[in-house]
């Protein structure tokens, strides 16, 4: 069975405070977006992973999607799989892709074996994967609110805007990210400022790793100047970067404005 994992962008990410567990509690809005990778899980005589597109450093074996597999065959009587992964979505740049391929892991596994998984139970499963993960158990945007695994349901839509993403020749690691941040709490709520029209978005909406990433990496920051620059009405670091995106009210075609950089462009739905 095949499924393409989505990746996502970040609306808005406030650090908030410092947890005694060495993580962080934040407030984000996940939104999904259409630039995915390729997943297929079969059942075989022995459990191997193999890989395609994108390199992915690390050894196979500690890759997430096998992870995932053990987890369920931990608790439920799955055969071996084969577990192929087609890696498109950039990886260290902020979109969440390797989340993504873990939790529609634990989705396909579902379905090869008719296990009927609770979303609850999928969402156990997620979080013990990463923080990240639970959010990609629902096809739909969501606040996150804690390390990003404890997730509401948000009333908030994209339809119509043409989004581009960029990602530059750039490895952001979620720990060098973080080194860099002073949590604090924000003036206005992320959900408020959601509510208001994406043109009223610049200045309000803001993404707390920006500060500290562009001070070590100005390109990103240029990035995030040129799509300004080219129409955008709203234009951020997603996550802890360095993917840059921007939201354009009609279709813009800005490839050969980044050159050298992996680049993605479409209408949302």
């Amino acid at each position: 069975m095949i499924a393409f994992p989505p990746c996502k962008i970040n609306l808005g990410l406030n650090i908030l405070s410092k947890r005694q567990d060495g993580f962080h509690n934040i407030e984000t809005c996940f939104y999904p977006i259409p630039w995915t990778d390729i997943l297929e899980v079969i059942p075989a005589g022995e459990t191997e992973v193999t890989f395609s597109g994108n390199s992915i450093p690390g050894r196979a074996e500690q890759n997430l999607c096998l992870k995932a597999y053990e987890l369920v065959k931990n608790d439920f009587d799955i055969e071996p799989v084969k577990i192929h992964l087609h890696k498109i979505i950039p990886i260290g740049a902020g979109l969440g892709g390797g989340s993504s391929d873990a939790a529609f892991t634990l989705r396909l596994l579902s379905h090869v074996f008719d296990l009927n998984l609770s979303p609850g139970l999928l969402r156990k499963y997620a979080s013990q994967l990463g923080s990240d993960c639970s959010f990609f158990m629902q096809d739909k945007p969501q606040l996150g609110f804690g390390k990003g695994e404890i997730l509401h349901d948000l009333d908030i839509t994209l339809k119509g805007f043409w989004l581009i993403l960029v990602k530059p020749p750039i490895h952001i690691s979620t720990q060098q990210a973080y080194s860099g941040v002073v949590p604090k709490l924000p003036q206005i709520k992320l959900a408020e400022i959601l509510q208001l029209p994406v043109a009223q978005w610049k200045g309000l909406l803001k993404n707390d790793f920006e500060e500290s990433i562009f001070k070590l990496y100005p390109e990103v920051a240029t990035i995030k100047n040129q799509l300004y620059a080219k129409g955008a009405v709203y234009a951020s670091m997603s996550g802890s970067g360095s993917s840059v995106f921007g939201l354009f009210e009609k279709p813009v075609q800005l490839k050969k404005s980044f050159p050298n950089m992996e680049y993605w462009e479409g209408i949302l739905q």
